[in-house]
């Protein structure tokens, strides 16, 4: 895990991620709907676990929000936005045994789900971003922690597009969210000025030890999609197929990411 980040967190706008995390929690539910019993027994890339244990584990992470405001207030903050990303992996263990838990003993998902975003956006609507939550790995600050319910939602939106076949849409704020947290992770994971990494039309950061640039074309660049991006970031796809694919256009001899990557387990 890197060291703590001294690096300050770009701002989101509150308004626009708390509605980013309900349109993807929305878009989810609504696909829960159109799932058959064949659909939910079907394996994901997401070692042993079925559809089913996906679409509770999106309940886990999308039920954080209440179920984390409605304890007590923690006295401090530990945990800032940017190392959230490298605070999980410490964690999976923990969470796969909570994802079977709520699988197994949630034979009506869909009435889960309908439950879940109404207590999702009841807890939305009046909580201070500055409120401090005791999340899993950390106390946060809730404004963060709901920028972080934008990465768990995309991705795992993405892994259940992955192994239904489903077109479930990705909410624009959501997606945008998600790829510029994991963009300035990897620049908190390498800082430094030697590569420019795009991901247009949401994140460009400058990451790398080495000659920074300040004019001109940088020598050194990567540029790929936001769903790409993300799928990097995650270890759901590999640098070297992304190349190969030509979704990733790296150019300069520093431009190889695949020693830094993923990010996020």
């Amino acid at each position: 895990m890197p060291p703590a980040s001294k690096k300050r967190a770009r701002s989101y706008d509150s308004a626009k991620t708390r509605a980013a995390v309900l349109a993807q929690l929305g878009h989810v539910r609504d696909a829960v709907r159109t799932l058959t019993p064949e659909q939910l027994a079907l394996p994901t890339r997401l070692g042993d676990w079925t559809v089913r244990e996906l679409a509770a584990h999106i309940v886990l992470v999308a039920g954080t929000v209440p179920r984390y405001l409605a304890l007590p207030e923690p006295p401090k903050l530990e945990v800032p936005l940017l190392d959230w990303p490298f605070a999980t992996v410490a964690y999976q263990g923990a969470v796969d045994d909570d994802t079977r838990e709520i699988a197994e003993a949630s034979p009506d998902l869909l009435g889960l789900y309908d439950r879940l975003f109404a207590d999702v956006e009841a807890a939305l609507a009046t909580a201070d971003d500055d409120r401090l939550v005791p999340a899993r790995m950390g106390t946060m600050r809730l404004g963060d922690f709901v920028v972080t319910r934008t990465v768990e939602m995309i991705v795992h939106t993405d892994d259940l597009n992955a192994a239904t076949g489903l077109d479930v849409p990705y909410d624009r704020q959501a997606l945008a969210a998600c790829a510029r947290l994991l963009a300035d992770a990897l620049a908190t994971k390498a800082p430094g000025g030697a590569v420019e990494v795009r991901v247009p039309p949401f994140a460009v950061v400058q990451c790398v030890e080495g000659p920074r640039h300040t004019r001109g074309t940088p020598p050194n660049v990567v540029e790929t999609d936001p769903l790409t991006w993300i799928r990097l970031a995650t270890g759901r796809t590999g640098w070297a197929a992304e190349v190969a694919a030509a979704k990733v256009a790296a150019s300069g001899e520093r431009a190889d990411l695949a020693p830094l990557l993923p990010l996020l387990g």
